[in-house]
Protein backbone atom coordinates (compact mmCIF):
# COMPACT_ATOMS: atom_id res chain seq x y z
CA UNK A 1 0.00 0.00 0.00
CA UNK A 2 3.04 2.20 0.63
CA UNK A 3 5.14 1.07 -1.56
CA UNK A 4 4.24 2.56 -4.95
CA UNK A 5 4.77 6.25 -3.30
CA UNK A 6 8.06 5.79 -2.04
CA UNK A 7 10.72 5.56 -5.27
CA UNK A 8 14.31 4.92 -4.17
CA UNK A 9 15.05 7.74 -6.42
CA UNK A 10 12.74 9.77 -5.17
CA UNK A 11 13.37 9.37 -1.70
CA UNK A 12 17.40 10.06 -2.67
CA UNK A 13 16.36 13.63 -3.99
CA UNK A 14 14.23 14.34 -1.40
CA UNK A 15 16.90 13.74 1.31
CA UNK A 16 19.17 15.58 -0.54
CA UNK A 17 16.62 18.63 -1.27
CA UNK A 18 16.20 18.77 2.88
CA UNK A 19 19.78 18.72 3.27
CA UNK A 20 19.52 21.87 0.57
CA UNK A 21 16.59 23.62 2.88
CA UNK A 22 18.58 22.82 6.43
CA UNK A 23 22.18 23.31 5.86
CA UNK A 24 22.25 25.01 2.72
CA UNK A 25 24.13 21.91 0.77
CA UNK A 26 23.63 21.33 -2.92
CA UNK A 27 24.39 17.65 -4.30
CA UNK A 28 25.84 17.72 -7.63
CA UNK A 29 26.23 14.40 -9.47
CA UNK A 30 29.91 13.86 -10.71
CA UNK A 31 29.56 12.40 -14.22
CA UNK A 32 30.40 8.95 -14.59
CA UNK A 33 33.93 8.05 -15.00
CA UNK A 34 35.46 11.47 -13.40
CA UNK A 35 36.25 9.75 -10.41
CA UNK A 36 36.94 5.92 -9.43
CA UNK A 37 34.29 3.66 -7.94
CA UNK A 38 34.37 0.12 -6.52
CA UNK A 39 31.15 -0.48 -8.27
CA UNK A 40 29.13 0.38 -11.51
CA UNK A 41 26.05 1.29 -9.45
CA UNK A 42 28.46 3.79 -7.20
CA UNK A 43 26.77 7.04 -8.09
CA UNK A 44 28.98 9.94 -6.86
CA UNK A 45 28.16 13.61 -5.59
CA UNK A 46 30.06 16.73 -5.23
CA UNK A 47 28.72 18.48 -2.16
CA UNK A 48 28.79 22.37 -2.00
CA UNK A 49 27.60 25.27 -0.10
CA UNK A 50 24.89 26.72 -1.65
CA UNK A 51 25.70 30.22 -0.41
CA UNK A 52 28.44 30.28 -2.99
CA UNK A 53 29.54 26.93 -4.60
CA UNK A 54 32.34 26.36 -2.48
CA UNK A 55 33.38 22.69 -1.97
CA UNK A 56 32.06 20.44 0.97
CA UNK A 57 33.14 17.30 0.11
CA UNK A 58 31.97 14.14 -2.11
CA UNK A 59 29.09 11.83 -0.95
CA UNK A 60 29.34 8.31 -2.30
CA UNK A 61 26.29 6.24 -2.73
CA UNK A 62 25.81 2.77 -2.99
CA UNK A 63 22.49 1.90 -2.81
CA UNK A 64 22.02 -1.62 -4.05
CA UNK A 65 22.41 -5.14 -2.75
CA UNK A 66 25.09 -7.93 -4.49
CA UNK A 67 27.04 -10.74 -4.38
CA UNK A 68 29.77 -10.21 -1.66
CA UNK A 69 28.64 -6.73 -0.04
CA UNK A 70 28.00 -7.67 3.76
CA UNK A 71 23.92 -6.93 5.31
CA UNK A 72 21.88 -4.00 6.52
CA UNK A 73 23.04 -0.08 5.75
CA UNK A 74 26.22 2.00 7.11
CA UNK A 75 28.16 4.99 6.45
CA UNK A 76 31.71 4.98 6.06
CA UNK A 77 34.42 7.87 6.49
CA UNK A 78 36.56 6.58 3.91
CA UNK A 79 38.25 10.45 4.93
CA UNK A 80 37.78 12.73 7.94
CA UNK A 81 37.61 16.34 7.33
CA UNK A 82 40.74 18.22 8.85
CA UNK A 83 42.53 21.47 9.10
CA UNK A 84 45.18 19.91 10.71
CA UNK A 85 48.39 20.28 8.21
CA UNK A 86 46.34 21.63 5.49
CA UNK A 87 42.56 21.69 5.23
CA UNK A 88 41.50 18.60 3.84
CA UNK A 89 37.71 17.94 2.59
CA UNK A 90 35.71 14.56 3.88
CA UNK A 91 34.91 11.66 1.94
CA UNK A 92 31.69 10.17 2.61
CA UNK A 93 29.69 7.02 1.81
CA UNK A 94 26.39 5.73 2.62
CA UNK A 95 25.63 1.67 1.90
CA UNK A 96 22.51 0.25 2.13
CA UNK A 97 20.63 -3.02 0.12
CA UNK A 98 18.14 -1.92 -1.99
CA UNK A 99 16.79 -4.67 -4.10
CA UNK A 100 17.93 -3.40 -7.89
CA UNK A 101 14.64 -2.86 -10.09
CA UNK A 102 14.74 -4.47 -13.36
CA UNK A 103 15.49 -2.44 -16.62
CA UNK A 104 12.59 0.21 -16.95
CA UNK A 105 10.94 -0.48 -13.56
CA UNK A 106 10.74 1.66 -11.02
CA UNK A 107 13.18 0.90 -7.33
CA UNK A 108 9.91 0.90 -5.36
CA UNK A 109 11.31 0.86 -1.23
CA UNK A 110 9.22 0.01 1.88
CA UNK A 111 8.93 2.84 4.46
CA UNK A 112 11.13 1.39 6.65
CA UNK A 113 13.44 1.40 3.79
CA UNK A 114 12.50 4.92 3.32
CA UNK A 115 13.54 5.52 6.96
CA UNK A 116 17.01 3.73 6.98
CA UNK A 117 17.94 5.73 4.26
CA UNK A 118 17.27 9.13 6.43
CA UNK A 119 18.72 7.76 8.99
CA UNK A 120 22.27 7.00 7.04
CA UNK A 121 22.21 10.29 5.77
CA UNK A 122 21.83 12.01 9.39
CA UNK A 123 25.39 9.83 9.81
CA UNK A 124 26.81 11.10 6.23
CA UNK A 125 25.54 14.90 7.19
CA UNK A 126 27.52 14.46 10.47
CA UNK A 127 30.58 13.72 8.44
CA UNK A 128 30.33 15.88 5.59
CA UNK A 129 29.52 19.51 7.67
CA UNK A 130 32.78 18.12 10.11
CA UNK A 131 34.47 21.36 10.87
CA UNK A 132 37.32 20.95 13.21
CA UNK A 133 41.44 20.97 13.49
CA UNK A 134 42.15 17.23 14.11
CA UNK A 135 40.48 14.31 12.05
CA UNK A 136 40.82 12.16 14.69
CA UNK A 137 38.15 13.84 16.14
CA UNK A 138 35.93 14.77 12.91
CA UNK A 139 32.22 13.84 12.16
CA UNK A 140 31.05 10.82 13.57
CA UNK A 141 34.04 10.16 15.57
CA UNK A 142 31.90 10.75 19.20
CA UNK A 143 31.10 9.29 21.84
CA UNK A 144 29.20 5.54 21.42
CA UNK A 145 25.99 7.22 23.18
CA UNK A 146 26.51 10.46 20.96
CA UNK A 147 26.51 9.28 17.53
CA UNK A 148 22.74 8.16 16.71
CA UNK A 149 21.82 11.28 17.62
CA UNK A 150 22.23 12.92 14.04
CA UNK A 151 21.03 9.76 11.73
CA UNK A 152 18.04 9.34 14.23
CA UNK A 153 17.12 13.07 14.35
CA UNK A 154 17.77 13.12 10.45
CA UNK A 155 14.79 10.08 10.35
CA UNK A 156 12.41 12.88 11.65
CA UNK A 157 12.16 14.91 8.20
CA UNK A 158 11.50 12.37 6.10
CA UNK A 159 7.72 12.52 7.78
CA UNK A 160 8.03 16.13 7.07
CA UNK A 161 4.90 17.83 4.67
CA UNK A 162 7.66 19.53 2.24
CA UNK A 163 8.71 15.77 1.83
CA UNK A 164 5.94 13.33 1.76
CA UNK A 165 3.97 16.37 -0.51
CA UNK A 166 6.80 16.73 -3.33
CA UNK A 167 8.50 13.36 -3.40
CA UNK A 168 6.51 10.70 -2.21
CA UNK A 169 4.59 10.12 -5.30
CA UNK A 170 2.52 7.33 -6.71
CA UNK A 171 5.01 5.49 -9.20
CA UNK A 172 2.45 5.36 -12.03
CA UNK A 173 0.02 8.37 -11.71
CA UNK A 174 2.28 10.97 -9.84
CA UNK A 175 -0.55 11.76 -7.14
CA UNK A 176 1.16 12.26 -3.69
CA UNK A 177 0.34 10.11 -0.59
CA UNK A 178 -3.06 10.20 0.41
CA UNK A 179 -3.56 12.19 4.05
CA UNK A 180 -5.29 8.65 5.15
CA UNK A 181 -2.33 6.75 4.01
CA UNK A 182 0.02 8.96 6.24
CA UNK A 183 -1.92 9.25 8.66
CA UNK A 184 -2.23 5.70 8.94
CA UNK A 185 1.66 5.52 8.88
CA UNK A 186 2.15 8.33 11.75
CA UNK A 187 -0.54 6.10 13.79
CA UNK A 188 1.36 2.84 13.75
CA UNK A 189 4.73 4.63 14.67
CA UNK A 190 3.82 3.75 18.52
CA UNK A 191 2.69 0.14 17.97
CA UNK A 192 3.98 -2.13 20.44
CA UNK A 193 6.33 0.24 21.56
CA UNK A 194 5.34 -0.93 25.30
CA UNK A 195 6.86 -4.53 24.38
CA UNK A 196 9.67 -3.10 22.71
CA UNK A 197 11.03 -0.57 24.77
CA UNK A 198 10.88 -2.60 27.86
CA UNK A 199 12.28 -5.70 25.81
CA UNK A 200 15.19 -3.36 24.61
CA UNK A 201 15.51 -2.30 28.00
CA UNK A 202 16.35 -5.85 29.61
CA UNK A 203 18.56 -6.29 26.66
CA UNK A 204 20.45 -2.88 28.31
CA UNK A 205 20.51 -3.50 31.78
CA UNK A 206 21.62 -7.17 31.22
CA UNK A 207 24.19 -5.77 29.72
CA UNK A 208 25.60 -3.02 32.35
CA UNK A 209 25.18 -5.62 35.14
CA UNK A 210 26.87 -7.92 32.95
CA UNK A 211 29.99 -6.17 32.61
CA UNK A 212 29.95 -5.15 36.59
CA UNK A 213 30.26 -8.45 37.35
CA UNK A 214 33.18 -11.00 37.62
CA UNK A 215 33.19 -13.38 34.54
CA UNK A 216 32.73 -16.25 36.09
CA UNK A 217 29.53 -15.16 37.84
CA UNK A 218 28.16 -13.31 33.84
CA UNK A 219 28.73 -16.54 32.74
CA UNK A 220 26.76 -18.78 34.75
CA UNK A 221 23.44 -19.24 32.53
CA UNK A 222 21.44 -18.88 36.14
CA UNK A 223 22.38 -14.64 36.20
CA UNK A 224 20.23 -13.92 33.53
CA UNK A 225 17.21 -15.71 34.23
CA UNK A 226 18.35 -14.08 38.44
CA UNK A 227 18.63 -10.51 36.69
CA UNK A 228 15.37 -10.76 34.92
CA UNK A 229 13.70 -11.95 37.35
CA UNK A 230 15.08 -9.27 39.77
CA UNK A 231 13.52 -6.80 37.07
CA UNK A 232 10.27 -7.92 37.47
CA UNK A 233 10.27 -8.67 33.70
CA UNK A 234 6.79 -9.87 32.36
CA UNK A 235 6.98 -13.70 31.65
CA UNK A 236 5.50 -12.70 28.34
CA UNK A 237 9.24 -10.58 27.24
CA UNK A 238 12.26 -12.05 26.69
CA UNK A 239 15.74 -10.02 26.08
CA UNK A 240 16.03 -9.08 22.57
CA UNK A 241 19.37 -11.44 22.55
CA UNK A 242 20.19 -14.48 23.88
CA UNK A 243 23.20 -13.96 25.52
CA UNK A 244 25.43 -16.31 23.75
CA UNK A 245 24.65 -14.38 20.38
CA UNK A 246 24.43 -10.80 21.66
CA UNK A 247 27.08 -9.97 19.43
CA UNK A 248 26.39 -5.81 20.49
CA UNK A 249 28.32 -6.45 23.54
CA UNK A 250 30.84 -9.63 23.11
CA UNK A 251 32.21 -9.79 19.87
CA UNK A 252 33.18 -6.70 20.11
CA UNK A 253 34.27 -3.70 22.86
CA UNK A 254 32.01 -1.11 20.84
CA UNK A 255 29.05 -1.50 23.00
CA UNK A 256 30.45 -3.86 25.42
CA UNK A 257 27.99 -2.17 28.77
CA UNK A 258 26.93 0.62 26.37
CA UNK A 259 23.94 -1.06 24.52
CA UNK A 260 21.85 1.72 26.29
CA UNK A 261 23.24 4.15 23.64
CA UNK A 262 20.01 3.65 21.39
CA UNK A 263 17.86 4.50 23.68
CA UNK A 264 19.92 7.08 25.30
CA UNK A 265 20.31 8.39 21.50
CA UNK A 266 16.68 8.19 21.15
CA UNK A 267 16.41 10.69 24.29
CA UNK A 268 18.55 13.22 22.96
CA UNK A 269 16.74 12.99 19.47
CA UNK A 270 13.42 13.56 21.31
CA UNK A 271 14.20 16.35 22.75
CA UNK A 272 16.03 17.84 19.54
CA UNK A 273 13.23 17.39 17.39
CA UNK A 274 11.45 19.15 19.62
CA UNK A 275 13.21 22.02 19.73
CA UNK A 276 12.07 22.31 15.67
CA UNK A 277 8.10 21.34 16.37
CA UNK A 278 8.28 23.81 19.79
CA UNK A 279 9.06 26.73 16.49
CA UNK A 280 6.44 25.60 14.52
CA UNK A 281 8.46 23.85 11.47
CA UNK A 282 11.30 21.27 10.74
CA UNK A 283 13.03 23.76 8.32
CA UNK A 284 13.01 26.67 11.28
CA UNK A 285 16.50 28.03 10.18
CA UNK A 286 17.88 29.64 13.77
CA UNK A 287 17.36 25.98 15.40
CA UNK A 288 19.20 24.68 12.01
CA UNK A 289 21.63 26.90 12.66
CA UNK A 290 22.65 25.52 15.89
CA UNK A 291 22.14 22.03 15.13
CA UNK A 292 24.71 22.76 12.02
CA UNK A 293 26.81 24.95 14.69
CA UNK A 294 26.46 23.33 18.12
CA UNK A 295 26.28 19.40 16.92
CA UNK A 296 27.27 18.41 13.57
CA UNK A 297 30.33 20.81 12.88
CA UNK A 298 32.20 20.51 16.34
CA UNK A 299 32.79 16.28 15.98
CA UNK A 300 34.38 15.53 19.50
CA UNK A 301 36.43 18.50 19.58
CA UNK A 302 33.72 19.57 22.65
CA UNK A 303 32.25 17.28 25.22
CA UNK A 304 29.07 15.84 23.76
CA UNK A 305 27.17 17.01 26.99
CA UNK A 306 28.43 20.24 26.64
CA UNK A 307 27.46 20.16 22.78
CA UNK A 308 24.03 19.36 23.42
CA UNK A 309 23.56 22.29 26.32
CA UNK A 310 25.12 24.99 23.74
CA UNK A 311 22.29 23.36 21.13
CA UNK A 312 19.43 23.42 23.46
CA UNK A 313 19.78 25.49 26.27
CA UNK A 314 19.20 23.00 28.85
CA UNK A 315 20.13 19.25 29.13
CA UNK A 316 17.67 17.22 27.52
CA UNK A 317 14.38 16.66 28.76
CA UNK A 318 13.37 12.87 29.03
CA UNK A 319 9.80 13.16 28.81
CA UNK A 320 10.42 14.02 25.28
CA UNK A 321 11.46 10.01 24.63
CA UNK A 322 7.91 9.52 26.27
CA UNK A 323 6.27 11.53 24.42
CA UNK A 324 7.63 10.28 21.21
CA UNK A 325 6.72 6.72 22.07
CA UNK A 326 3.24 7.37 23.10
CA UNK A 327 3.79 6.98 27.09
CA UNK A 328 2.99 10.56 27.80
CA UNK A 329 0.79 13.34 26.29
CA UNK A 330 1.65 15.38 23.72
CA UNK A 331 2.55 19.17 24.82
Amino acid sequence: EVKPYLQLDKMIEGMMWSAEKLHGLKFEAVPAGEVSVWHPDVRVFQVLKSADNSHVGLFYLDPYARAGKRSGAWMNDHRPQEAFKSVISPIISNNSNFMKASEGEANLIGWDDANTLFHEFGHGLHGLLSKVQYPSLAGTSVRRDFVELPSQLNEHWLFAPEILNQFARHYKTNEPIPEKLLAKIVAAKNADQGFSTVEYLASAIYDMSAHTRPVAEAADPKFEKERMKSLGLPKEIEMRHRPTHFQHIYCTEGYASAYYSYLWADALTADAAEAFTEQGSMYHEETARKLRECILQVGNSIDPAVAYRNFRGRDADPQAVMRKRGFAPPK
